[in-house]
């Protein structure tokens, strides 16, 4: 290449194409030289040295340099793991702040800084070279015609997410066109939105889309890929393997279109982000970007023996929050998604991590005081994942104001609750009025409790009522991945917990745990399942808080028992749209309730219940009860057997206006929840005797119920069939 070079501008970090030609720019804190190297359409590569350095951040300009332009570093300085530094010019360097990136990761012994070969280990040094084996950065062209686009911006208490992956969803559509499937343009096809509307989805939730390393050595091995997508490379540049538009930069446009095709129908995009470790692995990994720019800066390294990684996540490093230039990283990347990809909120994968500013956990980090007062991020959704690996990392509860949490505990108890474990009805009553108990001292809204049943980590719906135990082998480790404390039930006739006693001192050999697991042609089971289902779904979707169903789990999708499917790109883990009519009144039911919840704020409320009369009334906003109609008593909330309750939710006092400032009126409700094994008659209690209820829900049936008329009223006990839920509507 003929290139003349000009200084440039130290900012913005990464390139930057201005119409006649383009900046770049990285920082490294402690190389001693770093190299442009420009690749043709051969994949000839030009180096160009940058001579420029400023506040650490070595750049050039070059005249005619066009969007296409692929382009990686190499930075030279101490080959010294030891103390810290690994730095090596035989490693083709992907830029940080690149927008585009063309292809994957190749795996391959040239990607290691040091010799395979050599005893010394990560010690060693190795000169090969791994150009051919690194994807390109490019150059882009960021203008775009967003049409319009605005942010929906929907209210907290008005948001059901959906938790997906881009490709899984749509990779065995049958009305998106081949070429598409699997890719952002196929997420942005009519048939993939119009299922997403008429489920009453108001946000996707991305598993994630910013490049990672695809196929990690151990499972290039297997023959299998990183699906999930959890192993960062780049915090900037969509996945380029999920573009129908090829590698070349215009997966960024195809991205854009997909979020202004999800906006147009009313649907928020929310990314899962993964800011607490990258794809490079622990002192053994590749070198692929951050470990050869600066490894010093970017990694928290070991105090007394910088060798080796600070790992909170498992994955082998942790990034260094503590630097200013890996939080500017950070925030330049959170701020560059909203603005120019126009995102509308994040979840934080094991967001304690973030919260390190020393080993110990402190939510009130600079990284929380950043984006709390950044005026770009203050106002879009954050979600925090609030744990991670390290200790103290479990800190459900604990995130400040502007955070929503994953709620774990909501999680733990909806699967007890329903599978019959003892010493759960208190908390399940917390958990189904949005967990004050977790969030409400520090000033935060029920909306701060993101309710799952499920989610990508872990079993799916069918196969939480499926499975006893995962079965995980077909991802190679012999079952040894993935959690081994589910909390399911498959449902066999093996009532759980199995307790009884054959005499005194005496009990029955424990059941297999494996005797029921996966399909069955017993149709006692099969009902028990479905039923299951639908009690898990109408308690995720009527509890106050944040409702995230999980892709296919309103039509039945199975892992066949795989909890930790994170490697398997195929028909484990995609969703599988013959089910939506093999299932159809799964689906149908899933829809009912949305929309049950779309059309009652009850459901919903923005504050906490008070748990007493308002507006003069002489009836209080919320009330429990037992089966017999009468009060719970503080006594009563303390049985550890009590598998049965109903919950009064006066529809009438919301507390709360409208958007105008008007008073929300509603109907009221009576929820029968009976996790017990048998069947229960309900007494609607004295006070509501007087009123007429509607059935509008039976979970013991396939469908919703308002139909049958079944009403009740003066003392008329209802039934509710063992493991079910039943719902009554005020007829005013």
């Amino acid at each position: 290449m003929d290139l003349k070079l000009w200084p440039g501008k130290p900012y913005p970090l990464g390139s930057q194409w201005d119409g006649k030609g383009t900046n770049f720019a990285l920082f490294s804190e402690n190389a001693t030289a770093v190299e442009l190297c420009l690749f043709d359409e051969k994949g000839w590569e030009t180096r160009v040295p940058l001579t420029e350095v400023y506040n650490f951040i070595w750049h050039c300009y070059i005249p005619g340099i066009k969007p296409g332009q692929q382009y990686g570093f190499r930075v030279r300085g101490p080959y010294d793991p030891a103390a810290g530094h690994r730095f090596n010019p035989a490693k083709l360097l992907i830029d940080p702040y690149a927008k585009a990136i063309a292809g994957d990761v190749v795996h391959g012994r040239e990607l290691f800084g040091y010799d395979w070969d050599d005893e010394a280990e990560d010690l060693s040094y190795s000169a090969l070279d791994d150009s051919h084996l690194i994807p390109k950065a490019v150059v882009i062209d960021e203008s775009f015609d967003w049409e319009g686009d605005t942010q929906p911006q929907l209210a907290w208490h008005k948001t059901v997410i959906y938790e997906m992956h881009v490709k899984g969803f749509t990779q065995l559509h049958p009305d998106i066109p081949e070429p598409l499937r699997g890719t952002y343009a196929g997420l942005a096809h009519p048939a993939a939105i119009d299922h997403l509307k008429s489920l009453g989805i108001t946000a996707v939730e991305l598993l994630p889309v910013h490049h990672f390393i695809g196929c990690p050595g151990f499972l290039d091995d297997k023959g299998l890929r990183n699906y999930w997508g959890y192993d960062s490379i780049n915090y900037l540049a969509p996945y380029s393997s999920y573009s129908a538009s090829g590698d070349t930069g215009e997966q960024v446009n195809e991205f854009k279109e997909m979020v202004k095709a999800l906006h147009a129908a009313g649907i928020e995009v929310i990314l899962d982000v993964v800011y607490n470790h990258t794809g490079e692995g622990n002192h053994m990994g590749p070198t692929i970007s951050f470990r050869g720019i600066d490894n010093a800066v970017y990694y928290r390294l070991v105090k007394d023996n910088p060798r080796y990684y600070m790992d909170y996540s498992g994955c082998g490093n942790s990034l260094n929050v503590f630097h200013p230039q890996v939080l500017k990283l950070i925030m330049d990347s959170l701020r560059y998604w909203v603005l120019e990809m126009h995102v509308d909120g994040f979840r934080f994968d094991l967001a304690t991590a973030l919260a390190r500013e020393t080993d110990r956990v402190d939510t009130f980090a600079a990284f929380f005081d950043i984006i709390h007062q950044d005026p770009v991020l203050c106002d879009v959704k954050l979600i925090a994942e609030p744990w991670d690996i390290g200790e103290g990392g479990y800190q459900v509860g604990k995130f400040p104001l502007l955070w929503s949490e994953w709620n774990g505990r909501y999680r733990d108890t909806m699967r007890d609750f329903w599978r019959g474990t003892d010493e759960t009805l208190s908390q399940f009553a917390y958990s189904f009025t949005g967990s004050s108990d977790l969030y409400e001292s520090n000033g935060r809204r029920p909306h701060a409790s993101i309710n799952f049943i499920t989610a990508h980590d872990g079993f799916t719906l069918h196969d939480l009522v499926s499975y006893n135990q995962k079965h995980n082998e077909a991802n190679g480790e012999n079952s040894c991945d993935g959690e081994n404390h589910n909390q399911s039930w498959n449902c066999t006739m093996v009532e759980f917990p199995y307790t009884e006693a054959l005499g005194e001192g005496e009990y029955p050999p424990p059941p297999d745990p494996f005797a029921g697991d996966g399909e069955t042609e017993d149709p006692e089971v099969q009902a028990l399942r479905e039923r299951q289902k639908r009690n898990f779904l109408t308690s995720l979707l009527l509890s106050q808080g944040v409702p995230m169903l999980v892709a296919g789990d309103e039509m039945g999708r199975s892992q066949g028992g795989n909890n930790n499917a994170y490697c398997q790109d195929n028909e484990i883990s995609w969703v599988d749209w013959g089910l939506q009519f093999k299932n159809a009144d799964l689906l149908e039911f899933t829809r009912q309730l949305t929309r049950l919840r779309r059309e009652h704020p009850v459901f919903r409320r923005r504050k906490w219940f008070q748990g007493r009369a308002i507006h003069g009334s002489q009836v209080s906003d919320i009330a429990w009860f037992n089966p017999d109609g009468g009060e719970m008593t503080d006594e009563q909330w303390q049985v550890g057997y009590a598998k049965a309750i109903g919950i009064f939710l006066n529809g009438e006092q919301l507390a709360t206006p409208n958007a105008r400032g008007e008073r929300i009126i509603d109907d009221s409700f009576l929820l029968f929840f009976n996790a017990y094994w048998e069947t229960l008659d309900f007494v609607i209690p004295p006070r509501f005797q007087s009123l007429q209820w509607i059935a509008v829900l039976d979970t013991a049936e396939p469908k919703f119920v308002e139909s049958q008329g079944r009403i009740y009223a003066k003392g008329k006990a209802v039934p509710v069939t063992a493991r079910s839920v039943v719902i009554l509507k005020c007829l005013k």
